[in-house]
């Protein structure tokens, strides 16, 4: 089962997490796809993931971005493999710039980033691995929002496969959806 968590004011409803979803469901495996819609304070999205984990057989955690940082938390925490896609590597240095107000990209809703949530976000963060094997780095070297080489360089000794151009979607998504779906079964 593939728990997918989204990044930074996304959601269930952002492309990759509908297209792995699709991908899914098309390979008759959709009942081993989720895909939550995380809260906004680090404590409890953790507390959402760890729920779902601990009353689903989740054998991995996929994540974009902020989710990214969540995943390599949950799969260190559960021995779980995990597929990064852009990850923030240092979520509770790179965030600060946005507290304050913020908005839902899909829903539309606000909410309030806080210095308390980048507390929570400095309370998980991983200093060393414990298994980087455990992990699957995807990264574009034209992300806008993060530089790929601190996540090539946090995620020494995993799997990695950087790709040059791109953004910060990963614009290659579709290309590694069966590939995904392979390594996390």
């Amino acid at each position: 089962m593939i728990l997918y968590l989204h990044g930074f004011t996304s959601g269930p409803q952002s492309q990759k997490s509908q297209a792995l979803g699709a991908r899914m469901r098309e390979r008759g495996m959709g009942d081993s796809f989720l895909a939550p819609q995380l809260p906004a304070a680090p404590k409890d999205a953790i507390s959402l993931a760890e729920h779902l984990i601990a009353h689903r057989p989740v054998t991995t955690v996929v994540g974009s971005s902020l989710g990214g940082y969540y995943a390599t938390w949950l799969a260190e925490k559960f021995d779980l493999k995990a597929v990064l896609v852009n990850p923030a590597v240092v979520a509770h240095l790179s965030l600060q710039k946005y507290v304050g107000p913020q908005r839902w990209l899909y829903t539309g809703e606000s909410f309030e980033f806080t210095m308390e949530h980048v507390e929570q976000l400095c309370a998980i963060a991983i200093p060393v691995l414990a298994k980087p094997e455990r992990f699957w780095l995807l990264v574009e070297e034209g992300d806008e929002t993060l530089d790929y080489r601190d996540a090539v360089r946090r995620y020494a000794g995993a799997t990695q496969t950087v790709l040059p151009g791109g953004d910060h979607s990963f614009t290659r998504w579709n290309d590694y959806l069966d590939a995904i779906i392979d390594y996390s079964t």
